[in-house]
């Protein structure tokens, strides 16, 4: 089975406008782009350069968590219009990371609230074939407030609510880091997994003894780390995309892997970002296509 193979737009490739960033990533072999807002305008970008909408991100989310119920349900309208938008133009993927507004809210809170919103979003979700999919980035330091970023969350979330349009953003980097068995979420969960993240974590284990798994101190050596690790490109990490893509294979998983390109070796110029996302392709094609 082979998968498409996409990518979030960087910052100095996104500059150049979609039109140039979708040619050139047709260019570059890649299937689908993630896009910050779905418009006619991108659309047509899209379909000129005859490549594919992955995600497309949803705006607002941290108002969604507010403990103020006039902004939640502010944030709930426009979140609805959204998907109304994104259901128009043929997308069909919203790409979340429910950080609230406030990060000092505690997640059990965070939780309560969840619960109480998300179940109107979901049945929206459901009317216009839009699918929900939550990331698990734990959020700033030193609170990590994201809802939805470890097993003890999703089977909470998932039981909740269990419609399948209400799913995974699956991206192993931040299970690397967390310390999570990134295998054995996908044994668990992943009939929920609508998006991937083809993103990596490399341990650094001098800097683990440093500083533990708590962020550095006096500040991380590199970019895109808290001390004791650091985000990269898939093949330069901890992740064995082999094994996952034969688990997602194992699930029927038919959706992108789209690079999310984090990785202070391959970024401050368009050329860096550029050469990052080519390896990254060519090492996830090695086991998606």
């Amino acid at each position: 089975m082979s998968n498409p193979i996409g990518m979030r737009i960087p910052p100095k490739i996104g500059a150049e406008g979609i039109r140039q960033t979708a040619l050139w990533a047709a260019e570059a072999g890649l299937d689908i782009l993630d896009v910050p807002q779905l418009t006619p305008e991108v659309k047509q970008a899209c379909e000129e350069a005859g490549i594919g909408i992955g995600s497309v991100d949803a705006q607002q989310t941290a108002k969604l968590l507010s403990r103020d119920d006039s902004v939640r349900e502010a944030a709930v309208t426009s979140v609805k219009q959204q998907m109304e938008g994104i259901s128009e133009l043929g997308g069909s993927v919203m790409f979340m990371c429910l950080v609230p507004e406030d990060h000092t809210l505690p997640r059990r809170e965070g939780f309560a609230i969840w619960k109480d919103t998300f179940p109107e979003l979901v049945r929206h979700a459901e009317e216009k074939g839009v699918y929900m999919a939550i990331e698990g980035w734990p959020g700033p330091a030193p609170y990590y407030p994201t809802l939805g970023c470890t097993p003890e969350m999703w089977r909470a979330m998932f039981e909740a609510i269990p419609s399948r349009h209400f799913g995974l953003n699956y991206d192993p980097s931040h299970l690397v880091r967390l310390g999570i068995d990134y295998l054995r979420a996908l044994s668990e969960f992943g009939d929920r997994v609508v998006h991937c993240h083809g993103k990596d974590t490399e341990i650094l284990h001098d800097e683990l003894y440093e500083c533990g798994v708590i962020p550095a101190t006096f500040g991380e050596k590199y970019g895109f780390s808290e001390g004791s690790w650091r985000y990269t490109i898939p093949g330069h990490g901890e992740v064995e995309w082999s094994k996952v893509a034969v688990r997602l294979d194992r699930l029927g998983y038919q959706g992108a892997v789209s690079i999310e390109l984090e990785d202070h070796r391959f970024w401050g110029s368009i050329e860096a970002e550029r050469q990052g996302i080519v390896k990254a392709a060519e090492h996830l094609a090695q086991y998606f296509k």
